[in-house]
């Protein structure tokens, strides 16, 4: 009996010894973790240097550890309550340093993304100061955008030849020069075809030079080409013709507004036959030396494009008093073909002035009333107008015959495929404008004639 008692408290000593020997472990555990804890709390100061060397806050980390533990607790503690038992103090432990490494990694590279659009944080050792809010970040002034480029300019300027190109004489091999002098091979040169003369241009450099005298292209005939290159837009300003025949090519607007600016010296274009598209360049530029403007059989063609063509530019000078268009000093224009009114008519007759020769055929708005206001008293084209083209108008009856007596320099008028203008209305009219005077012998009388 006395054994077995003494087996009893042996027993429940080492079951307090155990018990004993468990609270110094969990009691050293303890200590260590608050030895780690002191440890912490050393590494907050440097951690919070670390951040903001990096531009971040430690507030911000801190919210951003408490919200991680506080959803591991709740994680912890619903495993815990599911299977019964609860956790150990190591394990937990583990648990939370290995939580905190993986929050303190994550943090690290989260600033290392965002270092370089941030400001320079706190200088280190000032804990207590806050970084700059995130939302204020989206208040910075944007980047501008760099500037649109320009429109693309020529590649090239081809510039005129001057009016008396050097050198005067040919040279010639043995280096003196030749007898003739520049006047008189120029003098040769004007007896030559155009042809001949691009094969004089290749014998060499002086001759290349002559032959591309303004003087000896006083007119280049492009019509009916096929396409119009930039060798021949070249070419045509190099020779600066007074005379350029455009008709019935594919000429663009493009290609049209660059020759007319630098053919400051042109005094006939001829456009017949192509379309408006290309024909508008005009209502870009001024022509102060265009004497002769045909635009005959343009296509798509009205009365607002030709209001364009013939008022004057939009930047004239404020307050002048006189409205000088672009054709204010055309004498002869040619309109046959057009689509055009009574309207038209009113700014061809208040915008050239000048005109001296107007063509209208087969214009089929054009009526008595169109002759009315060519010949009204208020017109300049009244003393102006010697020639007039109005074959092929049906509108036009024997009642406008009258209406021409009041231009006195008007010397011919064309009438033909008329089909209200009778002949015995034609020689009513011959009749009352009186016999033409008789020639005498002697130079050429200038007195006007009036032929229907």
């Amino acid at each position: 009996m006395c054994q077995m008692l003494e087996r009893v408290k042996n027993s429940s000593s080492s079951s307090s010894s155990s018990d004993s020997d468990s609270d110094t472990d969990s009691r050293g555990s303890e200590g260590s973790s608050g030895g780690g804890g002191s440890s912490r709390a050393a590494s907050p100061a440097s951690r919070a240097q670390r951040l903001a060397a990096l531009g971040f806050s430690a507030s911000e980390e801190e919210d951003e550890e408490d919200e991680e533990e506080e959803e591991e607790g709740r994680n912890g503690g619903s495993e815990a309550a599911r299977n019964g038992k609860q956790p150990k103090g190591p394990r937990a432990n583990c648990q939370e340093k290995e939580n905190h490494h993986r929050a303190a990694s994550r943090g690290s590279e989260r600033a290392k993304q965002q270092a370089g659009g941030r400001k320079g944080g706190r200088p280190a050792g000032q804990t207590g100061l806050h970084m700059v809010a995130r939302t204020q970040f989206l208040q910075w002034p944007l980047v501008p955008s760099p500037p649109k480029p320009l429109l693309q300019l020529e590649r090239h300027v081809v510039r005129p030849p001057p009016d008396s190109p050097e050198p005067d004489s040919l040279p010639l091999d043995s280096g003196s020069d030749h007898v003739m002098q520049r006047d008189v091979w120029l003098a040769v040169f004007q007896h030559l075809s155009y042809r001949e003369l691009c094969v004089c241009m290749r014998v060499c450099r002086t001759w290349s030079r002559w032959c591309c005298d303004k003087r000896l292209w006083t007119r280049i005939d492009l019509s009916r080409r096929k396409s119009i290159t930039p060798s021949m837009l070249s070419g045509i300003i190099r020779r600066q013709p007074a005379s350029l025949d455009l008709s019935w090519t594919n000429i663009s607007k493009k290609q049209l507004m660059w020759l007319i600016n630098r053919l400051q010296g042109l005094r006939e274009l001829v456009l017949t036959g192509c379309s408006w598209c290309s024909v508008s360049a005009l209502s870009t530029a001024s022509f102060p030396s265009l004497r002769l403007l045909d635009l005959r059989w343009i296509e798509d063609v009205k009365d607002s494009h030709l209001r364009e063509l013939l008022l004057p530019p939009t930047d004239s000078k404020p307050g002048q008093t006189e409205s000088r268009g672009r054709l204010q000093n055309v004498s002869e224009l040619r309109l046959s073909g057009l689509d055009i009114t009574d309207s038209s008519l009113r700014l061809v007759v208040r915008h050239t002035p000048q005109l001296a020769k107007l063509d209208l055929s087969h214009c089929n708005h054009v009526g008595d009333q169109s002759v009315n206001l060519l010949t009204a008293a208020n017109s300049p084209l009244r003393d102006s107008l010697a020639e007039i083209n109005l074959s092929g108008c049906n509108r036009l009856t024997d009642q406008c015959l009258p209406l021409f007596r009041r231009c006195p320099r008007l010397s011919r008028i064309d009438l033909r495929s008329c089909r209200h203008v009778t002949p015995e209305g034609c020689a009513r009219f011959c009749e009352d404008s009186g016999p033409p005077a008789p020639r005498q012998p002697g130079p050429p009388s200038a007195a006007p004639r009036r032929n229907c």
